[in-house]
Formats: C-alpha cells, sequence, structure tokens
C-alpha cells in the first residue's frame, strides 16, 4: 500500500512526502514520481470523515487517508496559460489499494452541472497505473454501467451521467482526468442515497444499495478512443494540450454527441 509503516522512511524507493497532520514514519504519501514532472503542489485529501455518508458501511472507522487529488496541474506556465484560455483542468488521482469493512476504496462520487447550452458537462479519465472501475449511472438510476479500464485506457463520462470511481486491485490506481474548469461538481445526490446504486465489495461483489429500489443491474462497456479527436489509448490526456479541438468538447458537448455515440457503440446513451 502506499503508506510507510512505523520506523520506514522509503516507499518502494519512490519520492516521498509526509502530509500535513500525520506522524513522520507512520504514514506518507508516495508523490507522482514516474506520472508528473511538473511542479506538486498540496493533494487535496479525502478522509474518512469526508466520505462516511456514501459508504456501504458508514461506521466504518479509520486514521488513514482514503485517497489524493492534485488539481489544476501544468508542467509549464505556457501550458498553464493554454488550460486556463480553454477552460480546462487537468488532475491526478490516487487511489490506494485497500478496502473499508469489506468495501473497496472508491471516489465520494458526483454528477455534473449544465452548460450555457443547456448540456451537462462530460470528463475523460486516463489509467495511469492500476486497474479502476469506473461505475456510472443517470441521476435517477435508470442505467447503471461499470467501465474497467488499465494502463493507457480513456473512459469517457458523457452527460447525464454521474460517477464513481474504484479500485479494486492489489495495487494503486493513478489516473489522471480532464475536464472543464467551469463548473463545480455535485456531490449531494450521492451523499442523499448513501452512495452510488451499487457497493463494490472485496472480491468483487456488487451489492445493490437498498436506497435505489428501482435501479437496474450493472451493465458493461468499454474503454473508448476518439480518433477524430486524437483521444487514443497510446496518446495521454496530457499531450492533447495545445489541440483545441481535442478538447473543445468538454466546455461544448452539444456539438460532439454523434461523434461519442458512435465511439461508445451505443452502449452509453448521449443524453
Amino acid at each position: 500500500n502506499p503508506y510507510c509503516l512505523e520506523n520506514t522512511t522509503v516507499c518502494r524507493d519512490r519520492q516521498t512526502a509526509f502530509l500535513p497532520g500525520f506522524k513522520p514514519g507512520v504514514s506518507c504519501l508516495i508523490i507522482m514520481n514516474g506520472y508528473w514532472d511538473g511542479p506538486k503542489p498540496e493533494p487535496q485529501v479525502r478522509t474518512i470523515e469526508e466520505m462516511r455518508e456514501v459508504l456501504a458501511d458508514p461506521g466504518c472507522t479509520s486514521d488513514q487517508p482514503l485517497y489524493f487529488m492534485y488539481r489544476d496541474l501544468a508542467r509549464s506556465e505556457s501550458d498553464r496559460n493554454w488550460l486556463r484560455q480553454h477552460h480546462v483542468r487537468y488532475d491526478i488521482t490516487i487511489i490506494p489499494s485497500r478496502t473499508l469493512c469489506g468495501e473497496y476504496i472508491k471516489t465520494k462520487g458526483h454528477y455534473h452541472t449544465a452548460n450555457p447550452a443547456g448540456e451537462l458537462y462530460p470528463e475523460i479519465y486516463e489509467v495511469l497505473e492500476g486497474t479502476g472501475h469506473y461505475l456510472l449511472q443517470t441521476q435517477n438510476a435508470d442505467d447503471v454501467v461499470m467501465i474497467e479500464g488499465t494502463v493507457g485506457d480513456k473512459i469517457l463520462i458523457p452527460p447525464g451521467y454521474g460517477h464513481v470511481t474504484i479500485n479494486p486491485a492489489r495495487e494503486d490506481l493513478v489516473m489522471a482526468n480532464l475536464v472543464s474548469s467551469e463548473f463545480s461538481s455535485n456531490y449531494g445526490p450521492y451523499a442523499d442515497l448513501q452512495g452510488a446504486a451499487y457497493y463494490e465489495m472485496e472480491g468483487g461483489a456488487l451489492v445493490k444499495n437498498p436506497r435505489y429500489r428501482d435501479a437496474p443491474p450493472v451493465r458493461y462497456c468499454n474503454p473508448v478512443e476518439v480518433p477524430d479527436l486524437g483521444i487514443e489509448k497510446e496518446i495521454g490526456l496530457y499531450d492533447l494540450i495545445g489541440r483545441p479541438r481535442s478538447v473543445a468538447f468538454l466546455n461544448h458537448p452539444e456539438q460532439f454527441m454523434e461523434i461519442f455515440a458512435d465511439v461508445t457503440g451505443g452502449c452509453l446513451v448521449m443524453r
């Protein structure tokens, strides 16, 4: 796991940094050495208290941080200026390989708001290390979709879907995302219903959240490539900086609905 145990000073020979509030030598975070060679800001740390309302077992306890979010990254000032000019943000998230009372560690889950044209904002993820399970659902949970991503895979969150990311593997999940910088995520619906429509438990079992009485069985879709926009498995999301057309869908999804319906093969409904 990504923490240094008592009296340990090096984690897997990678660069480490102690987090404020955690005892040196007891817990330390693997910084994104190997994934990020630009400035490294302090991460936003998700704690058990922030996550309790979406857990399968809200009474679960943990004295460890659950996952780490590095927001609004840029390798250079010119890259940062380009991202700001195009109203796009690049983030990296690290989700450790752990369980909480039998449930795999996951993100809190959120929905996106609407852009000025009235279309809901999309998002796209890239797996940098490990395996991620991306659990998507519509706001009324009439469609629930699981997408598994491994290194290099791109996972599209189309307009109309909320999403939770789960680490089901024995290694850390490191993922990047590109998203519009023009909206704030809406966590409320997930908190109100104690998480997503399903919990993924140790061993891979998907347990239905009883608060979603009418949620259908989980469907499975594949990661995407969008060659028309330069979005391919071999091309990192960060490499889309400098390509305005490749990121325009993040702020203007209404102009790209047909393209994304095609690349998902109809598996993800463009709403």
